[in-house]
């Protein structure tokens, strides 16, 4: 794995991030800032003024170009760009928390966001009010939901939420969709029908989901520092592998294609989860190569010797990883939804990395600990 290209954007925290089609955007929120890339650097070409508490989630629409973003002040908005001025659209969420989550469906004909309120508004667009409205998923969510994605039909949708569960529901809007092809998951799919629900049976938030490349699996990541991936069944005995492992928890998840799932998280570093048969899976390592930094024990007798005699702090807080603070989001970047080639992360370092998707290159090391 070559080095990643890495941007320090911010001395802030970046709590969220997103790129178009051609790679030219980029937003990181705290606030919402819209970048374009220049000669070696990334230049600030907008503003998106509208939310008054932090953005907690942005998506971005490729092929139409909209830009949805969502926050603690419990609003969404989606932008739109008319004679090169981001003008907000109204969202009605109709939620009395925090919103924390947001994603574009496949087709861009609507959109799902997360809350604190204990539900999922499906938001789609009323020509004759102009404004989008919403439908909530609501049971049998008994927490905050955390993370969402879409199966590529458009119409099932994924949920990990706090109350230590990950479920697909049904977000089939009558008028909207057209009914899909039957699935894995079930063919008679009315709104808010429940068509599977996991726990790793560890206990944990569920702070992300993602559906296989072909829909027919879900991966999610638990806050038992675990990754578990669900086979659903047509006679409801769903299957569900969970690897454990001895890491940090991870925050975000993708899969790169239906053998390779690549996490990141607390450790600050994209790890590599892999199978070779559907069903054995396991931790391969991790992505980062990061920086080789003198660790030996003699090394570090000296420096506590020091700190002792002298009374002063080891100054020497950089961690051997790309990232400084724990990674909160992973995207793809390029390639096809079946075969990424590159993703990127953002961290609490108020970094943004590109990565090249190479496992032929992995560390077996992290934080110290053997993987």
């Amino acid at each position: 794995m070559s080095n990643p290209v890495t941007y320090q954007l911010s001395p802030n925290p970046i709590t969220a991030h997103a790129f178009n089609q051609n790679g030219k955007y980029q937003i990181k929120c705290n606030e919402a800032i819209l970048y374009e890339q220049g000669s070696g650097n990334w230049n600030v070409s907008a503003t998106l003024k509208g939310h008054d508490k932090v953005i907690t989630s942005i998506d971005i629409a490729p092929n139409t170009n909209r830009i949805v973003t969502c926050s603690q002040d419990r609003n969404a908005y989606v932008w739109t760009q008319e004679g090169g001025v981001w003008k907000p659209g109204l969202v009605l969420l109709r939620i009395n928390r925090a919103a924390t989550f947001v994603r574009w469906s496949p087709k861009e004909d609507k959109f799902a966001v997360a809350s604190g309120a204990r539900c999922i508004s499906v938001c789609y667009f009323e020509e004759d009010n102009d404004w989008w409205a919403s439908k909530h998923l609501k049971k049998p969510i008994r927490s905050t939901v955390l993370s969402i994605d879409w199966h590529p039909n458009n119409v099932l949708l994924a949920a990990g939420s706090a109350d230590m569960k990950a479920r697909v529901f049904s977000s089939f809007i009558k008028g909207l969709d057209k009914k899909p092809t039957p699935t894995v998951w079930g063919d008679k799919l009315p709104f808010n029908t429940v068509c599977g629900e996991f726990s790793d049976g560890r206990g944990g938030w569920v702070h992300s989901v993602a559906f296989s490349p072909s829909g027919d699996a879900l991966a999610f990541a638990g806050h038992d520092s675990s990754i578990s991936v669900a086979y659903p069944s047509a006679d409801g005995n769903h299957a569900v592998i969970t690897v454990p492992t001895n890491t940090l928890p991870y925050r975000s998840l993708i899969w790169a294609n239906e053998q390779q799932i690549v996490a990141g998280g607390f450790d600050c570093a994209p790890l590599l989860f892999e199978t070779s048969d559907g069903k054995d899976w396991h931790l391969s390592g991790s992505l980062d190569v990061g920086r080789k930094k003198a660790s030996t024990t003699a090394s570090v007798l000296s420096r506590f010797k020091a700190m002792d005699s002298r009374g002063q702090a080891d100054k020497d807080t950089d961690l051997a990883t790309t990232h400084q603070n724990t990674i909160v989001e992973i995207r793809p970047h390029a390639g096809s939804r079946e075969n990424i080639t590159q993703f990127s992360t953002c961290g609490l370092d108020g970094k943004v990395a590109i990565w090249q998707f190479d496992p032929s290159h992995l560390s077996t090391e992290l934080a110290g600990l053997k993987i």
